[in-house]
């Protein structure tokens, strides 16, 4: 038995020896170099390609099957000439023995100086879809059907389900290799070049470390990426499982976008692909871009039908304005400090389409926004927002004035200062103001009108203080739509200086001068706290009532002020006409009459009122308003005129009529009497809008139809006094009508 043994042993060694000699003859006289013509054309017959073998062919056979490839490229067969891959060398060895059992043990495989090119024509074919086909002349022609014959029948032999082959390499080493895409129908091209990939042994459901580095590169734009890449590399096949852990992503990104900046940006995390439950995970997200730091994490769902994300989302504070100018963009122009303290924390949801911001906590500069935002369509860029915040103050982050606005606003109230320094409405006694000539308002381009009309918006907003146009809105509410072209206010409500007020209306970009329609009611709001916000002396204190209706065409102030039509009511209720003093200017007239002159200087005399109403309809920027009434005790003001709104001018005839009031007057020459009670008693108001009450002077050419009055009057009563019951009546009437007229 133990003989038996030995000589098996003896032929076994036998055999491998045999094998061994084998192996050595077959590596060292046989040189696969003689063979690259046979070589190829099995290229062309089995794997459809032209393969072009320029170097050395090195290779080994036992226990390792070796094989090294020096100057080799590859084409399609409809292009030999024009070689899709090349390569200065790839190194790989397989064990032979374990590929029997359909398992793949190699040790580390090499790829030097890889250039692959992928090129998609102006019919849009690209290069690498004919990879592996036969081109259409080289088919073989079918054998012809003879009529009547029955087509031959083919057996489809039902193959088993392959094996899953085990894989099993010591490492995997790429150097230097470049990735170049190009479509000529666009101009685009894409490149990956000096790519490093190393990696550890490769093994089923072990951890596998690798590491990328490259540089990516496009040129519509033109963009230059450095990136790096380090990670563990986990796949299950068996499970259909595949994991990167502790995936770090770094780089940086240069080029024309960026306005010749630098972005250095990081991401990390965990990532996991479940194929089997069509689930694809990221989680321990930590992104950061210049200033920008963001946590998260992002699920998807449904990766076989439509997937769905869901995640949230984390941003430190940071300085908005400071990173938007470090990525080379700029922000319009805004209030010095504007966005530089943004944080942002929201649940995510999202589709391929769509995405969603719920439960938002968002916090700009000194306010805070809770709610949702949503893009519902990417491409027909579908916005929805229900945002509630704490305070917004709009005016710090719309643009400044331009110099052409600053220039005529410098240019107006030199105009209006000129005008009062003149005006002394206390005394009346300088020249009435001249109408004003320039222009009030700017000619720039006011509104994006491209961009509005391709919005699509749905906007419900409220806020606990809104500033805009430097009013404080209490309790704000706004919403709104827009959709082709067609903007819709649905409703701007709140509280203004304890009274309120409430807008809607339409913005119609679909045609080539914008159309505006408003409608607004404001009740019982301070006026004088309006003009000051907006920098204004305000000729008048009181609370306001205004209905209004308008409607203008244009894309800058001066245009749609220039074609404003529609109607306006008003009331001011409990004012006071500011350094208006009408009880000066009735004095004056009543002196005028009595031939006296006022003994006293002018008061400087403001004119309380109970109400000051009227209508207004306007047209092209010109209101009329042929029913101005004012109530002041004692007295009525009665007035018709028109307010130029292009240059913020007015022009009234004004009536003051005394009720019965015959209190003493501040200047003895014109104490009022009987006499004077239910005399209209005429002003003309013309001037800066600004002026109010202060641009009114006396009438003097209407002051000679009053004296004519009061001259008839007095003979009347001479004549009844004379004439008494001497006379008819119809005759004494006709008497008093000839020195009436």
């Amino acid at each position: 038995m133990k003989a038996f043994g030995k000589i098996l042993g003896l032929v076994l060694l036998g055999l491998l020896l045999i094998i061994v000699a084998l192996g050595f003859a077959l590596t060292h006289l046989f040189d696969p170099n003689d063979y690259k013509d046979e070589i190829r054309q099995i290229a062309r017959d089995k794997a459809h390609i032209e393969l072009t073998l320029n170097g050395d062919i090195g290779w080994s056979l036992f226990p390792w099957l070796g094989l090294e490839l020096h100057e080799a490229s590859v084409a399609t067969l409809a292009k030999p000439t024009e070689p899709f891959a090349d390569l200065q060398m790839l190194g790989l060895s397989v064990r032979v023995m374990p590929l029997l059992r359909r398992e793949v043990q190699m040790s580390d495989v090499r790829v030097e100086g890889l250039n692959l090119r992928l090129n998609r024509d102006k019919d849009g074919h690209g290069n690498w879809e004919d990879i592996g086909k036969v081109p259409a002349t080289a088919n073989p022609t079918a054998p012809p059907v003879t009529p009547g014959e029955p087509a031959p029948q083919t057996t489809v032999q039902v193959e088993k389900p392959a094996q899953p082959i085990r894989l099993d390499i010591d490492s995997l080493t790429v150097n230097n290799a470049r990735v170049e895409y190009s479509d000529e129908k666009t101009g685009k091209q894409f490149s990956a070049e000096s790519i490093q990939l190393s990696t550890g042994p490769i093994h089923d459901s072990t951890n596998i470390p690798v590491k990328l580095t490259a540089f990516l590169g496009t040129n519509q734009p033109v963009l230059r990426v450095r990136t790096e890449l380090n990670g563990e590399l986990r796949f299950e096949r068996a499970l259909q499982r595949y994991k990167f852990e502790d995936m770090k992503l770094s780089g940086e990104i240069a080029g024309d976008p960026l306005q010749g900046k630098t972005v250095t940006f990081a991401a990390q995390g965990q990532l996991l692909l479940d194929k089997a439950a069509n689930v694809a995970e990221w989680t321990g997200i930590k992104v950061s871009a210049n200033q920008l730091r963001a946590l998260g994490e992002l699920k998807v769902n449904d990766l076989d039908k439509t997937p769905q994300i869901n995640g949230g989302i984390s941003i430190a504070q940071f300085d908005l304005a400071k990173f938007v100018d470090s990525i080379g963009q700029t922000l319009p122009a805004m209030a010095e400090g504007s966005l530089s303290k943004v944080e942002l924390v929201s649940r995510v949801a999202g589709t391929p389409t769509s995405v969603v911001f719920d439960s938002i906590n968002l916090k700009v500069d000194d306010s805070t926004f809770t709610g949702r935002i949503a893009v519902e369509d990417f491409a027909k860029q579908s916005l929805r927002a229900v945002l509630k915040a704490d305070t917004f103050n709009v005016d710090r982050y719309l643009p400044p004035k331009s110099a052409e606005a600053n220039s005529a606003t410098q240019v107006r109230k030199a105009e209006v200062a000129s005008t009062e320094a003149d005006a002394m409405a206390g005394a009346g006694s300088t020249p009435l103001p001249d109408k004003p000539t320039k222009d009030a308002w700017s000619s720039e381009r006011l509104l994006p009108v491209e961009r509005l009309s391709k919005l699509d918006v749905d906007a419900d907003l409220t806020f606990g203080q809104l500033t805009l146009d430097k009013l404080p809105i209490q309790n704000a509410a706004l919403k709104a739509n827009g959709k082709e072209g067609l903007l819709t206010l649905e409703n701007l409500r709140g509280d203004l200086y304890d009274g309120t007020f409430e807008s809607k209306g339409t913005l119609d970009v679909r045609q080539q001068a914008p159309a505006l329609n408003m409608q607004t009611r404001i009740s019982k709001v301070p006026v004088e706290k309006i003009l000051e916000s907006q920098g204004k002396n305000p000729p008048v204190k009181g609370l306001v009532t205004l209905d209004s209706n308008l409607t203008g065409n244009g894309n800058s102030q001066k245009a749609l002020i220039e074609t404003l039509n529609g109607t306006a009511s008003f009331v001011i209720n409990n004012g006071v006409l500011l350094n208006a003093n009408l009880e000066q200017q009735l004095c004056k007239g009543i002196a005028t009459l009595n031939r006296k002159t006022l003994s006293g200087e002018p008061r400087g005399k403001d004119t309380p009122f109970q109400e000051l109403k009227g209508n207004l309809t306007l047209r092209n920027g010109v209101a009329s308003n042929p029913d101005l009434r004012v109530r002041i005790p004692g007295m009525t003001v009665k007035g018709d005129g028109d307010v130029d709104l292009r240059v913020l001018g007015m022009d009234y005839r004004v009536g003051i009529i005394v009720e019965g009031d015959t209190s003493a007057m501040p200047d003895p020459a014109c104490q009022v009497g009987d006499k004077f009670v239910g005399i209209e008693w005429p002003l003309r108001c013309r001037g800066p809008l600004e002026l109010g009450a202060k641009a009114c002077r006396l009438d003097n050419e209407r002051m000679g139809q009053v004296a004519t009055k009061m001259a008839g009057d007095k003979i009347s009563e001479k004549i009844d006094e004379k004439l008494g019951d001497k006379v008819s009546p119809e005759l004494k009437n006709a008497l008093k009508g000839l020195f009436k007229r």
